[in-house]
């Protein structure tokens, strides 16, 4: 077995992986603060107006990133999860908890401002559309993830619970994606894909993907934080815990 691989296996530990996280964090929430800052210069001042929908279109920058990441965390989630449940490793179970609340959070935005989008194209708040409905089915799915875990007070039972819920669920995510392909809905196809041109402005193209990053950078930073604060909980009764400068009190080095 190579060193690299050995040292992966390393940080699989709680006690490895909470400061390698501490010393993360910072730099995410830097790289989140950038690209928030280049992605809303770009959405607002740079990118053109729709021709069709206005000014009201821009609100597409906060929108689909949120929808994206909203799919994109579920699934590292329940990746998470199947870890936990096939290798029984504490920190699998870490992680996937503290994804679930910032991936509701990014479910809740991608709902919301679809229904501010929606009511000045659609002329309503919201439709019981095919990709609309699947998101809420997903919103509905983060909930629930953390209502079962914080139900049971094992930690352990509440992973392996939780786990199983968080991989029934994975089965949404490809319906979402392609409902605007497999159902007549009234939302709008995909304007970014994989094996055609982008239906938009470049700068609009640009702008979007800018805000996904710092979507992205955003998840990873508050996720690593919410997983500290899970290992201390969890953790609180083992020596490496107790010893921590945050923990005695002592001046963090």
């Amino acid at each position: 077995m190579s060193n690299g691989l050995i040292n992966w296996f390393r940080y699989a530990s709680p006690q490895s992986f909470y400061p390698l996280a501490g010393k993360m964090i910072p730099w995410f929430w830097a790289l989140a603060a950038l690209f928030t800052g280049v992605g809303l210069w770009i959405s607002f001042f740079v990118a053109p107006t729709d021709a069709v929908q206005g000014e009201g279109y821009r609100i597409i920058f906060i929108h689909v990133p949120a929808s994206w990441m909203s799919m994109f965390i579920y699934c590292v989630m329940a990746g998470w999860a199947a870890i936990g449940l096939a290798l029984n490793t504490r920190l699998s179970g870490m992680m996937a908890t503290a994804l679930a609340p910032t991936g509701a959070l990014m479910a809740f935005l991608s709902l919301w401002t679809g229904a501010l989008w929606g009511k000045p194209m659609w002329g309503t708040w919201w439709v019981w559309d095919a990709r609309l409905t699947s998101e809420l089915i997903l919103f509905f799915l983060y909930i629930g993830f953390i209502a079962l875990q914080a139900a049971i007070d094992d930690p352990r039972r509440a992973d392996k619970a939780g786990a199983i819920l968080a991989l029934v669920g994975v089965v949404n995510i490809p319906i979402i994606y392609f409902s605007v392909k497999w159902w007549n809905t009234l939302h709008q196809g995909a304007s970014v894909s994989l094996n055609k041109s982008p239906s938009m402005a470049q700068t609009m193209l640009w702008g979007m993907l800018v805000m996904a990053l710092a979507f992205w950078m955003y998840a990873i930073a508050i996720a690593l934080m919410r997983a500290r604060a899970i290992m201390l909980e969890r953790e609180a009764h083992t020596e490496w815990v107790r010893s921590l400068p945050e923990v005695t009190g002592g001046s963090a080095r």
